[in-house]
């Protein structure tokens, strides 16, 4: 059967990824390991036979690409938007980093563990690839790759029981913005008590809320954006409910039948936004009101329901929920789209473009003092791409943003094969210390650490800077800059707030952890 294996690398990864997704699926009480099930089975099957592993780093960097540029693109204009609110948390990472390394080296002389054993310990158990790197060109042996193979699952077990203890918790996050999962939004039919223009209605101006239907006497029409609303007109109110609440307390009273039901006069349509020109256009851009007589009241990105905002940026995928005369209906659709063939479809030259770009920023030496010098690898220098691209949205016709179907399809694709390839490569030298006296020291070296540092953001994030469970495990999840850590955190809990956390993280711990080497390495 070895034989077969070592002679069918494809059947030996897809055999892992399936046997890995068995394992993973299995509860040892609340927790799953989800996707790291295929790391495990490839460390036990590359351990007992290291030909298994042969041409699989390209497997493991080739997803590992994928993976983190896809969660660039999808979390890039969000982040940039969010920075000075992520700031407290870099501050905690960065600290935790430092933490990391001092117990690393008082660890490693207590428990007489060799320097540049501990320093690949190091980097493994905070899952640090790019680090190792360094730690290996000034170790000048194979001892730092020994001890992040080591070290590494443990890293990543950790990673799962910490964020997997962490992301249900109900805390309330003082400093911390409501996540939009889960809110949903309510549309209500009210009459107008007394005359009111929309822009004096303080719902209205903030943009909290949408009027759509307007019925006045025995017309039914689209309310126009800042006209005035008569005494007895009927509107159709949309936001979050509580916003909904407020706007009706103040302009008027519930109707019991809905203005929506009526689709004689005015049309009520999800429409898929699959046209290029339209995406990364915001709302306002489009003109619909003068143009077609139309109004956008929400859209649907992935599973969250939002209000559709004027400075709103569309995306491929987008379900735009559209107020619109039925005479000029099939006009909005043709200038959305409206197509789920098209856009299920991904643009090879932006996701191909966006990838070379990526891959050579990490192929960038940057120097460090004392003439050593670090690159950024294919972790970080596609996640940084990604995050600037997803910001950008668009140049010229080239779409960077992915429609968000495809976008988590190739995600978790990238995530299966950096699992499995990474522990088809590093079994064999997991085996060679877990056999050797040094295993124990080493085991417990790297289980001190991970904890330390992991449990370290979640105090920092939930007692010093105040924030919610979700966040705070998305950001143990990116200062582990682990993958299945990321994984583990969102199959638990819808929570937007888990990845905008991890990418804030994500580069910059990866980025301290490198500089933090050679500084551990002259201790």
């Amino acid at each position: 059967m070895i034989e077969i294996l070592a002679d069918n690398p494809l059947l030996t990864l897809f055999i892992v990824v399936t046997v890995g997704a068995i394992i993973g699926s299995i509860p040892f009480g609340k927790i799953r390991f989800g996707a790291a099930g295929a790391l495990f089975v490839g460390l036990a099957l590359s351990a007992a036979a290291p030909e298994l592993g042969d041409g699989m780093e390209i497997v493991q960097s080739l997803g590992l690409a994928l993976f983190v540029y896809t969660v660039g693109v999808g979390a890039g204009a969000a982040f940039f938007s969010q920075l000075r609110m992520q700031l407290p948390l870099l501050s905690v990472a960065a600290v935790c980093s430092v933490v990391g390394a001092v117990a690393t080296f008082a660890l490693a002389a207590v428990l007489d563990v060799p320097k540049a054993l501990a320093t690949g310990l190091f980097t493994g158990a905070l899952t640090a690839a790019p680090a190792l790197d360094a730690a290996t060109r000034m170790a000048g042996t194979e001892e730092p790759s020994v001890g992040y193979a080591f070290g590494y699952p443990i890293g990543v077990i950790v990673g799962i029981l910490v964020v997997s203890m962490v992301v249900g918790r109900k805390w309330t996050g003082e400093k911390d913005t409501p996540s939009l999962a889960g809110l949903g939004l309510a549309a209500k039919t009210v009459v107008i008590s007394d005359r009111v223009n929309l822009r004096d209605i303080p719902e209205w101006k903030a943009q909290d809320v949408r009027v759509s239907y307007l019925h006045r006497g025995d017309t039914m029409r689209v309310a126009i954006p800042g006209e005035d609303l008569e005494a007895g007109d009927e509107v159709v109110v949309v936001g979050l409910p509580s916003a909904v609440d407020s706007a009706v307390e103040r302009i008027g009273t519930v109707k019991a039948s809905h203005l929506a039901d009526d689709r004689s006069d005015v049309d009520f349509e999800r429409v898929v936004v699959s046209n290029p020109d339209v995406a990364s256009r915001t709302i306002a851009e489009l003109n619909l009101p003068a143009t077609y007589g139309a109004v956008v009241t929400r859209v649907k990105r992935g599973d969250l329901d939002l209000v559709a905002r004027d400075d709103f940026a569309l995306q491929l995928g987008d379900r735009v929920a559209v107020v619109v005369p039925r005479d000029q209906l099939d006009a909005v659709q043709d200038l959305f789209g409206d197509s789920e063939r098209r856009v299920s479809e991904v643009d090879a030259l932006a996701l191909g473009l966006g990838l070379v770009l990526g891959i050579f920023l990490g192929l960038v030496s940057f120097p460090m003092p004392g003439g050593e010098s670090f690159s950024l690898g294919p972790a970080a220098g596609p996640l940084i791409v990604g995050m600037m691209l997803g910001a950008l949205r668009k140049t010229g016709p080239l779409v960077w943003t992915l429609p968000e179907a495809a976008n988590l399809t190739i995600r978790q694709l990238g995530l299966l094969l950096f699992l499995a390839g990474l522990g088809l490569t590093a079994g064999p030298k997991f085996a060679s210390i877990l056999t050797s006296p040094m295993a124990w020291r080493a085991g417990l070296l790297a289980l001190i650490v991970s904890l330390v540092a992991c449990l370290g953001v979640v105090i920092g994030g939930r007692w010093i800077i105040k924030l919610s469970a979700p966040r705070t495990a998305g950001g143990v999840a990116g200062f582990l800059g682990q993958p299945a850590v990321l994984e583990a955190a969102a199959s638990k809990v819808a929570d937007e707030r888990i990845e905008s956390a991890y990418t804030a993280l994500f580069a910059f711990s990866i980025v301290v952890k490198i500089v933090l080497v050679p500084i551990l390495w002259a201790l």
